[in-house]
């Protein structure tokens, strides 16, 4: 039997939209929305017939039948934490991307979406390896500092999909390797496999880590909280310094590689400084997790948009390459992610999960952003 998949993917503006009949991509485009005409609905699920309509064009347009797709896989959203994985979305998964409470993204409404396509024209509605997606065990969770406990937030997708990928290419079954993963993008995240479960990472999006081309990384805590309370910056303006304005685009107001990579070739001594000191970072990262797994790493996977440039995972491979042999998997296809997972579930290959009841209640709306903390760090 063919599978017929329709994979969906929202931004803040944007609809990507792709269509595959198994493994094979027939069609793909990405939607931009007018910010103006997205600013005037009043709440994200208000934009669901806009989105819908986006989707219908696209199913039209390239001629298929939306009563013959096998499934509709969305980019998850923001749920309770929760194993990676295919998941069914069920009535649990609904009510937390509609309350709100584990936050508010555009990929909220594509689960909401996806369920509501799924039960109109009967096919199965999915998600694949979602972003709150956590396996963490206790001690990569805990902190020097009590009222902070280290979260799972870092590339989930891409990292197990270039795992995977490996595991297939090279003949190996998943849960019974360990690798080092590094994503390489806009974000850097380096993440510890250790026998199917993603066992620990950066927090790649404000967290700690190498410092990518729009991300600050690990800074020192001392000089942060000086810096903080000088009031030469709002807390709005700390914020993007960590993520949005940090990294290379704080040392070189770019956060293109390729143009990074061109002021090398031209004699700038400073973008060259940079550049190998994120790539510096990166490889302590790599021999940090390398202990998470006590030094048994089969192989050490390079992934993202970044793992395209032979500078950058060459300078990372100088220092890592004593620890496990290389593989490099360059770019960042999420569409493609979403699809070969749902395929994976669809035959048999991976099991299709479901959101569950957790042992203790999600604290309630009304409950304090500590409270919500609190039980993501019990689950």
């Amino acid at each position: 039997m063919q599978h017929s998949i329709l994979a969906i993917n929202f931004g803040s503006t944007s609809t990507k939209l792709a269509w595959y009949l198994d493994e094979e991509l027939q069609a793909r485009e990405t939607v931009q929305h007018d910010p103006e005409r997205i600013m005037r609905f009043g709440s994200l699920l208000d934009q669901q017939p806009m989105r819908r309509a986006a989707i219908e064009d696209f199913l039209d347009r390239h001629g298929v039948d939306p009563h013959s797709l096998t499934a509709v896989v969305s980019r998850g959203g923001q749920t309770r934490p929760l194993p990676s994985g295919v998941y069914r979305i069920n009535g649990l998964m609904l009510d937390d991307v509609r309350s709100g409470r584990w936050g508010t993204h555009a990929t909220n409404l594509g689960v909401v979406l996806a369920h509501a396509l799924g039960a109109e024209w009967g096919c199965e509605p999915m998600v694949v390896d979602p972003p709150v997606s956590d396996e963490f065990g206790p001690l990569a969770r805990i902190t020097g500092m009590p009222e902070l406990s280290r979260q799972s937030s870092f590339h989930v997708l891409n990292q197990k999909a270039a795992a995977l990928r490996h595991c297939r290419e090279q003949g190996l079954r998943y849960e019974a390797c360990r690798f080092v993963g590094v994503h390489l993008g806009g974000g850097i995240s380096v993440c510890a496999h250790a026998d199917g479960r993603l066992v620990d990472a950066n927090n790649a999006l404000d967290g700690d880590g190498p410092f990518s081309p729009a991300r600050a990384g690990t800074l020192p805590s001392g000089s942060l909280v000086r810096l903080c309370f000088s009031d030469r910056f709002s807390e709005a303006e700390i914020l993007e310094k960590i993520n949005g304005r940090g990294g290379i685009m704080a040392h070189l107001g770019t956060t293109d590689i390729v143009e990074v990579e061109r002021r090398i070739a031209n004699g700038d001594t400073r973008a060259e400084l940079i550049l190998d000191a994120m790539c510096y970072q990166v490889a302590k990262e790599v021999g940090a997790m390398s202990t998470v797994l006590e030094g048994r790493v089969d192989a050490i996977l390079f992934t993202g948009g970044i793992a395209h440039s032979e500078r950058v995972t060459g300078r990372i491979r100088e220092r890592v390459r004593f620890i496990a042999p290389v593989f490099v998997y360059p770019g960042e296809d999420e569409m493609q992610s979403l699809s070969q997972g749902a395929l994976a579930a669809l035959t048999g290959t991976r099991p299709c999960l479901e959101l569950t009841a957790p042992a203790e209640a999600a604290p309630s709306e009304a409950a304090s952003d500590e409270a919500a903390r609190e039980f993501r760090l019990n689950q």
